[in-house]
């Protein structure tokens, strides 16, 4: 029987327009709160001078003898804050509650933190906003193998996903690109593809590229950054993207929300956005 969706009305502004919260994205009575573990990592080979901080969440009852599926999040504690927009982990240990998700680690990655003349300083833009595979080398190469180091986690592919919003989203969408034997889910929130240098490449690769079995969920804001210029319009962007992912057959989905540029809808969206992503893989 195929679902039927309630009834939303449209809102007439577009331009403030905040979502409410589902149910899977409080902490739910009877649902155990799953384990963080927090980690620093002061040194790295791919950007060096940088510090971070990375927090690994496993649901509760996760044994680490299990192979688990990896979802990588950037912008880490803020996607990780049970009191934030996304409140990541909570969603995680909703959905492996009602066994939404196959045993998945969630790995929640801060920006890299340089000192510039004293002052720790964000190295965010370097790292999110970048055409090439520094990123992903970082995730797959620096990042899991501390992982993998205290938990068994999968070899495939379709097995790890990586998510992230604005920026995030850019370095989500390039990590996979970057890197398909490493990364095969993305999900990525109003990404900010115009303001990476040299513009949004993925229109012309895509249309140019043969098909791959990525998996993309898109999300787009109706009002975001310049939604009605010509240039460096976030949300046309976004809908380049989509449009050229329809006409090669990959497997994707596109959602257009209300609002602006806020991180609000993308965490509204997150348990959906995770239980389409890894649909077809409970059990695996």
């Amino acid at each position: 029987m195929s679902p039927t969706v309630p009834f939303a009305s449209l809102p007439i502004d577009q331009r403030d327009v905040s979502s409410a919260y589902g149910p899977d994205s409080t902490v739910r009575p009877g649902v155990a709160a799953g384990t963080v573990d927090e980690l620093r990592l002061d040194s790295s080979i791919r950007f060096p001078g940088t510090t971070r901080r990375v927090w690994v969440h496993r649901p509760s009852g996760h044994s680490a003898d299990d192979t688990s599926a990896v979802m990588f999040f950037n912008d880490g504690w803020w996607y990780l804050d049970p009191d934030g927009d996304v409140r990541g982990g909570v969603v995680l240990d909703n959905l492996a509650a009602d066994g939404s998700l196959p045993p998945i680690i969630g790995v929640f990655v801060d920006p890299g933190v340089v000192d510039v003349d004293g002052t720790p300083t964000k190295h965010r833009n370097a790292e999110y906003d970048a055409f090439d595979g520094t990123y992903a080398d970082f995730l797959l190469e620096e990042v899991l193998p501390v992982v993998a180091a205290r938990y068994r986690v999968a070899d495939d592919p379709m097995m790890r996903g990586v998510c992230g919003g604005s920026g995030g989203g850019n370095a989500a969408t390039t990590a996979a690109w970057s890197r398909p034997d490493g990364i095969g889910r993305v999900i990525a929130f109003n990404p900010s593809f115009a303001q990476m240098p040299g513009g949004n490449p993925y229109p012309a690769l895509l249309a140019a590229e043969a098909h791959r079995p990525t998996r993309v969920f898109l999300h787009a804001a109706h009002r975001d950054l310049h939604w009605d210029e010509p240039d460096r319009n976030w949300f046309a962007e976004s809908l380049d993207t989509a449009s050229v992912l329809a006409r090669a057959s990959w497997d994707f989905r596109l959602v257009v929300g209300d609002g602006g540029h806020a991180p609000n809808h993308g965490g509204v969206l997150l348990p959906d956005a995770l239980r389409w992503s890894w649909s077809g893989t409970v059990g695996a």
